[in-house]
């Protein structure tokens, strides 16, 4: 049973890892060599696990469970180009009901009556018998031997050549299945399972209001918006071939709206890069490990300002759990809210509703002195971009109407994406109206910023969606959008210079960036904050020196 299992999870349960393999540019008989050698090596390990679980009520659920995996792995990394690893893992942990259902489709349940409905039945059908208990344990270590035995001859004979085959493609240890899941699933228990009982560290504990607050006349409003898988190279003001940003351009050729266009993310997730952009920690330093201190949020509301979460994605990852926050999701849905919701899909603009009644319902004397929201969009999420605007507002047709991301040509796959971007435009056009509005009625100084979490594969070098381990990443999936708006009251509180800020929107920056540009712009003075991670800090140099810090030579 152990050896039978084995033989099909390494050899049809691995489909993905024979098509890449075959694919690469050498000699026929070093392709099929790579794909023997590897298909025994994984052999090997995978009856070692499975012999020392063969035991009674033991082994066929366990090889059940790894038998699902193994499918389940093979269609996605098929349909996708994804691969298996500890941040995919987590991610998928983290995902919610609407994300799951745009990955269900007709052809995974192909490729799960292929690859696991036959070895189940095999598996369930076929009668085991075991023998007591100290002789079975011998029989156990000694299957378990055999395939140690396997594997290690396989490394002796080949392991020049797979050693090389792996440093020339890292991607290709995380599509060994079911080995990738195994060993994801035990980085993932050894990660997150000490650190949700430990206690997050604190952060700008000294974190007060700046010089900026005494004698105020209006409170500071800054809007966050959290955007989902956009990436820079499909927004107009980028220089895409298609102007899919017509309202951001307009906002920026008025003069007042920042288009900053070499941005990097922290990560290729959300999972990783939504913690990673409110972490004082930069990418480098831990930022994008699973969070294990307070973040931007708790600094802003100890040092006194109300903070506001809105949330039309799968949650916050954590970020929002210490403030005040609501979802799309949440009923009742205020009016007219719900007319923009289709069972628990809600398109970005229900962000918006009730926003002001949302705002006023927060602390009064917090809200005295300056507030942040932040709007976590739904965006551009796929791989069902279809559901990602009205269907009035799609400009670019005929667009891929399906979750099975292969069966659309190039070109509808590339209208349905730039559909969820054009209404991003649109839906930030409302947000930044909504912020001026504020700032023309001269109840607060306002400003907003947007970035988005990560970028998004549609097909480049075989990959499509997210969530490739990032030395790894295309471009695609790190290069992200941001833009900027201040209104001429928060410039002149913050003393940021807009010429300068202008001469500066070329400049590489990060998400390492964000935590204490929003600080600077919030006048919060805190030792966690490092002007040296300020985008703003160049063109606010006054302000800076008034603050009494040192500039850091990070960043």
């Amino acid at each position: 049973m152990v050896w039978w299992m084995t033989g099909w999870m390494a050899g049809p349960g691995n489909l993905p890892l024979w098509q890449r393999l075959f694919a690469l540019d050498q000699s026929l008989g070093q392709r099929v060599g790579s794909i023997l050698g590897l298909a025994l090596l994984i052999a090997g390990i995978t009856a070692t696990l499975l012999c020392l679980l063969n035991w009674p009520r033991l082994l066929r659920p366990l090889a059940s469970v790894m038998l699902i995996i193994t499918a389940f792995s093979a269609h996605y990394m098929w349909q996708y180009g994804v691969v298996i690893d500890p941040t995919m893992l987590a991610n998928a942990l983290h995902t919610d009901v609407r994300e799951v259902r745009d990955l269900l489709s007709p052809s995974l349940a192909i490729s799960l009556g292929f690859l696991a409905a036959p070895p189940l039945w095999w598996l369930w059908r076929r009668p085991l018998t075991y023998r007591p208990a100290g002789p079975q344990l011998a029989r156990n270590v000694g299957g378990a031997a055999l395939g140690l035995l396997l594997a290690l001859v396989v490394v002796l004979v080949s392991y020049q050549g797979l050693a090389t085959l792996m440093r020339n493609d890292k991607s290709l240890r995380y599509m060994v299945s079911p080995l990738n899941a195994v060993y994801a699933a035990g980085v993932v228990a050894a990660e997150q399972g000490p650190r949700k009982i430990r206690a997050l560290q604190p952060v700008g504990e000294d974190a007060r209001l700046g010089a900026s607050y005494f004698q105020q006349t209006r409170p500071p409003l800054l809007v966050l918006v959290v955007g989902e898988t956009a990436r820079a190279d499909r927004f107009g003001l980028n220089g895409y071939g298609r102007d899919t940003t017509p309202l951001l351009t307009r906002w920026r050729d008025a003069g007042d709206l920042l288009n900053f266009d070499q941005v990097s993310s922290c990560g290729t997730n959300t999972l990783v890069s939504v913690p990673c952009l409110f972490s004082p920690l930069t990418r480098g330093t831990g930022g994008n490990a699973e969070p294990d201190r307070e973040n931007l949020l708790d600094v802003l509301q100890r040092a006194g300002l109300a903070v506001l979460w809105l949330d039309n994605q799968s949650g916050c990852k954590g970020v929002c759990d210490r403030v005040p926050h609501a979802s799309t999701r949440d009923a009742p849905m205020p009016v007219p809210g719900a007319s923009l919701c289709e069972g628990s899909d809600c398109f970005d603009e229900a962000l918006l509703a009730g926003l002001d009644d949302r705002l006023a319902a927060l602390d009064p004397q917090r809200l005295q002195r300056g507030a942040v929201v932040v709007l976590h969009q739904m965006g551009s999420h796929g791989p069902a971009y279809f559901r990602r605007a009205p269907q009035a507002r799609k400009r670019f047709q005929p667009e891929c109407a399906s979750t099975t991301l292969s069966d659309c040509t190039s070109e509808q796959l590339d209208n349905a994406y730039d559909n969820s971007i054009a209404y991003t435009d649109q839906f930030l056009d409302q947000v930044l109206h909504w912020v001026e509005k504020k700032s023309v009625q001269g109840t607060h100084d306002s400003g907003l910023i947007y970035v988005s979490d990560h970028g998004e594969s549609l097909g480049e070098r075989g990959l499509y969606l997210h969530g490739v381990p990032y030395a790894l990443a295309p471009a695609q999936q790190t290069h992200v959008p941001m833009v900027t708006w201040l209104s001429p009251g928060l410039q002149q509180r913050t003393g940021v210079a807009m010429p300068c800020l202008r001469a500066r929107v070329h400049t590489p920056i990060s998400h390492d960036h964000f935590f204490h540009s929003v600080l600077g712009l919030m006048d919060v003075n805190t030792n966690a904050y490092q002007p040296g991670l300020d985008a703003m800090a160049p063109c606010a140099t006054q302000r800076v020196q008034a603050a009494g810090f040192k500039p850091s030579s990070a960043g």
